[in-house]
């Protein structure tokens, strides 16, 4: 016998609102209807799944990976009915996407009226967060597709090409790279590179794209990172150094009340590669297609 679907949707509710009683209400179900799923899931499973305590409940480790499994199932039977719904109708009813932050305020409020005239009846949910969590969320079935840029490890995945953005050098005002047509940067310039922290794709882009290493702190100093692009060009404009910014960001206005100067890389290929991607042989595969194409046309 193998466990049922609402038993795996009883113990999701359970590890969410860690009690038996919010977990029925959640699930607009007795309490003891909840527990006898339970105690059926454990003697399916052949473990508990569930420690039982004064303060709460606590997953056993059983539990933690029967927790891990059912989001899979549960999100691939919901994608079912979802297609079963909407067979023939793309992009309509949820769709739950996510984007990463160097791409989600100069994209979107372009494509968002586009696909609300085309598609009408979509409703979609973003989430707006670093490529390898977004990524991670798509794998577990949590997203139905992602918009990231490229390079970077999609193994297991199908993708469509949206764009490709340039990737520009911007300086304050008065630095040598603002008196240049364009900039070849060289490894003396990670003396004053500023970038994104760790975990945004971007700056490994910037970094591969200019051959460049990371830039080190000195002894006496953790050096300069910022968590988005305005910050980063805030710090620029204030002369704390330079840096690298996408073009779609630089079009969509960011540089425009800073006084910053951007400037063409000389390099041989400066850009980055926008991408939407979905799980291999998902049902959402052909909207993820689509969905690109109006992003494309954006």
């Amino acid at each position: 016998m193998l466990p049922t679907l609402r038993q795996l949707q009883y113990l999701k509710l359970l590890a969410e609102h860690g009690a038996f009683g919010r977990a029925a209400e959640a699930a607009h179900v007795t309490q003891p209807t909840l527990s006898a799923g339970i105690q059926e899931l454990e003697r399916t499973l052949g473990a508990p799944v569930v420690d039982r305590a004064r303060s709460g409940v606590i997953l056993t480790p059983v539990g933690e990976e029967a927790l891990r499994r059912a989001h899979i199932i549960l999100n691939e039977a919901e994608e079912l009915m979802q297609a079963a719904q909407n067979a023939g109708k793309p992009l309509t009813g949820r769709f739950r996407l996510g984007v990463i932050p160097t791409i989600a305020p100069y994209l979107l409020p372009r494509a968002l009226p586009a696909l609300r005239r085309q598609f009408p009846d979509l409703r979609l949910f973003l989430r707006e967060d670093l490529t390898q969590r977004l990524l991670t969320n798509l794998k577990a079935g949590q997203l139905d597709a992602a918009l990231i840029a490229l390079p970077f490890d999609i193994t297991g995945l199908g993708w469509a090409h949206v764009s490709d953005d340039e990737l520009l050098a911007a300086a304050p005002e008065d630095h040598p790279w603002a008196r240049s047509a364009s900039v070849a940067p060289s490894a003396d310039d990670t003396v004053d590179l500023i970038l994104l922290e760790d975990g945004h794709c971007l700056r490994d882009h910037v970094l591969a794209a200019c051959g460049l290493k990371p830039p080190r702190a000195a002894d006496d100093d953790q050096g300069f990172a910022a968590t988005s692009l305005p910050t980063l060009v805030q710090m620029v404009g204030s002369g704390l150094g330079v840096t690298f910014l996408p073009a779609m960001a630089v079009e969509a206005g960011l540089t425009s009340t800073v006084p910053v100067a951007v400037r063409p890389l000389a390099v041989a290929h400066p850009s980055r590669e926008i991408v939407v991607v979905w799980r291999a042989g998902s049902s959402r595969a052909a909207e993820g297609r689509l969905l690109a194409e109006v992003l494309r046309d954006a």
